[in-house]
């Protein structure tokens, strides 16, 4: 997780638990009751709903989300740019051990399909093909998060007609029903916190990370191809900064003076003064 959304956790969280403090007592809202119906019953529909293997490769796709940080796309831009003016001097083989060295596999995928030779055509359907399908995979794992965030508040109101039929059956009963309150009340409670305060953002996370990759995926895909079509290094990086916002952007406008030397505009002035004196 990156430092900025780490410490707007924290804040968030601890105002979050300030509310619970302020008017009661903190234990007040943890019933254990409560809490296994809720998580026991969540825990089990999706077993029931999903493979392990596929619960295995949400659990894997939400540690990578957190975990490794994602390159930015001036530094994929630069990385095209370096190989794009290697490719001309050294020629296209020459990629060979960056095709090694490169720890992007999209990208290292990308340069294989360069070095083996494949025409323009049959590089941008294997890379389409393989955008496609890691968009179905990383869809299909934000679905089976959102499917469990679905279930949380479902058992939650599971737990609260069990401690409501726990209060009927303790009519007369005091003890009974202070005791039957609590997990009426907190399984609700529980239900919406876990969907709401972490499933939720955690569907919320695949999705971005999902398309910063597509993103990024879409900018080797065009550069491998303008490589493999022998572009100017300049064309191909005023190309592929179109994919970045405005402040991103390395480059600078050019200036007025430089526009009149390449459209000859003061020439073209002079002339037309000319023909308008005559």
């Amino acid at each position: 997780m990156k430092n900025k959304n780490f410490i707007g956790f924290i804040l968030c969280a601890a105002l979050f638990l300030a509310g619970f403090m302020l008017h009661g007592n903190l234990s007040l809202y943890f019933n254990v009751s409560g809490l296994f119906i809720v998580c026991g019953g969540t825990v089990c529909a999706s077993l029931i709903s999903f493979r392990f293997e596929q619960i295995q490769i949400v659990t894997k796709v939400l540690l990578a989300a957190y975990k490794k940080p994602i390159k930015k796309e001036t530094e994929i831009i630069n990385i095209l740019i370096d190989l794009s003016i290697r490719s001309r001097i050294e020629g296209i083989l020459s990629l060979q051990n960056e095709e090694n060295e490169t720890t992007i596999l999209f990208l290292r995928r990308a340069l294989g399909c360069l070095v083996d030779g494949y025409s323009i055509d049959q590089i941008r359907d294997i890379l389409n093909t393989e955008m496609y399908f890691f968009k179905l995979r990383r869809e299909d794992s934000e679905r089976v998060v959102r499917s469990i965030a679905d279930y949380f508040p479902a058992f939650g109101i599971m737990g609260s007609v069990v401690g409501l039929i726990t209060m009927l059956g303790g009519i007369g009963d005091t003890s009974v029903i202070l005791k039957a309150i609590p997990i009426a009340l907190t399984s609700t409670l529980y239900g919406l916190l876990f969907a709401n305060f972490f499933f939720l953002p955690f569907a919320a996370t695949i999705k971005e990370r999902t398309n910063q990759e597509l993103l990024l995926q879409k900018i080797i895909l065009e550069g491998v191809i303008a490589i493999n079509s022998e572009m100017n290094p300049v064309i191909l990086k005023t190309k592929l900064e179109s994919f970045l916002t405005p402040s991103e952007r390395a480059s600078e406008f050019v200036s007025y003076t430089k526009l009149k030397d390449r459209f000859n505009i003061a020439k073209q002035k002079a002339e037309q003064q000319t023909l308008k004196d005559i």
